[in-house]
């Protein structure tokens, strides 16, 4: 039975930047990837999205993304990027391993897979959220009988074409995809509050740098510095014109739903032929279950570790596991650290 050091589950952004920094030590580990090639949930996302950064603050540790035609990346860039980091790092990333529990067993994971059974000492969990879509719960939802997507699922615009469209959340995915459903169909927007629009001059590299600051502030011990939130919309190319075409009306939340539609708080209906939820995502825990760490959807951690099972480390998954770790450039900081502290644990 070969016993790894490191199992790490997810080859998404998270994974990689661990297995980066892993690799640069002489331990044996490997990534448990449950896509058919590189680019983890990218793969998942529609065909027009940019990232809100340029290169520089779009780019796992070691190597910086080659410079493109774009100031923002899209997603062909980013995925090909990952597919070249996994080959320029000789990275041991193992594809189509669906993760389906993990178990201790005496002082090892056990970690069961579609295609077996692995073994390690420690273990990684970076699986973020993109296969665990949230969509708020209304208990008359299942009525209507129109189309419903969530963001994950939505590719393009088109088979929107001439349909009445609600919109729902008011995030970057929201705000991207409006701004593309906008041009072929009638299009409402329907957030919990009114928007909010980072000014043009800021985008992701000014939220980043403050990432960095609240991250050695709490390393430090001391009170960070209030955040401004990474759901703030940034002025991508797109948002910019259809910000030009007035398209950015919101609409608080309908209250309920009937065969042909929606309803309103003031009781009024309104039909409509298709919902796309831009409503996040919740952190993909399931696979961890067996072993009784979850608590209200997440795993109580101190930084990335478990407090409860100390060799059990969470990257990528959100503030919980450090600000602005479910980002790109965010993940860096965390990934270092947790290797880091896989190293100390081993050693002991």
């Amino acid at each position: 039975m070969k016993v790894y050091d490191t199992v790490i589950i997810g080859g998404g952004q998270a994974g990689l930047s661990v297995a980066y920094f892993l690799k640069r030590k002489a331990i044996d580990f490997v990534v448990l990837d449950d896509q058919d090639e590189p680019g983890g949930a990218w793969n998942q996302t529609w065909e027009s999205l940019r990232l809100f950064s340029p290169v520089s603050y779009s780019s796992l540790p070691g190597w910086m993304m080659p410079k493109g035609p774009e100031e923002y990346p899209g997603k062909e860039a980013f995925i090909k990027y990952m597919a070249a980091y996994e080959a320029r790092y000789a990275l041991p990333i193992l594809r189509q391993q669906r993760v389906l529990q993990v178990a201790k067993e005496e002082d090892l994971f056990r970690i069961d897979t579609n295609n077996g059974s692995y073994f390690s000492k420690t273990l990684v969990s970076a699986t973020g959220s993109a296969q665990n879509p949230f969509i708020p719960e209304f208990s008359d939802r299942d009525l209507f009988q129109g189309i419903q997507i969530h963001s994950v699922q939505y590719k393009e615009p088109g088979a929107f074409a001439g349909k009445d469209v609600l919109i729902v959340g008011g995030g970057n995915s929201g705000a991207q995809i409006l701004a593309e459903v906008s041009k072929v169909a009638h299009t409402k927007w329907i957030t919990l509050k009114e928007p909010n629009f980072l000014p043009e001059e800021i985008d992701g590299r000014y939220l980043f740098n403050q990432a960095t600051a609240r991250f050695q502030a709490q390393r430090a011990g001391k009170t960070p510095e209030p955040a401004k939130s990474l759901s703030d919309i940034v002025r991508v190319p797109s948002v910019k014109e259809a910000i030009e075409r007035g398209v950015y009306q919101s609409y608080r939340p309908f209250v309920g739903f009937y065969e042909n539609g929606v309803y309103w708080p003031n009781g009024d209906q309104e039909r409509v032929d298709a919902i796309i939820w831009c409503t996040g995502f919740k952190a993909n825990l399931q696979h961890l279950a067996s072993l009784k760490l979850i608590e209200n959807g997440r795993i109580s951690t101190q930084h990335t570790r478990s407090m409860k099972e100390p060799l059990l480390w969470l990257v990528g998954y959100g503030n919980w596991t450090g600000f602005a770790s479910a980002t790109i450039y965010g993940v860096q900081k965390t990934a270092r650290s947790t290797a880091l502290e896989i190293l100390e644990a081993l050693d002991k």
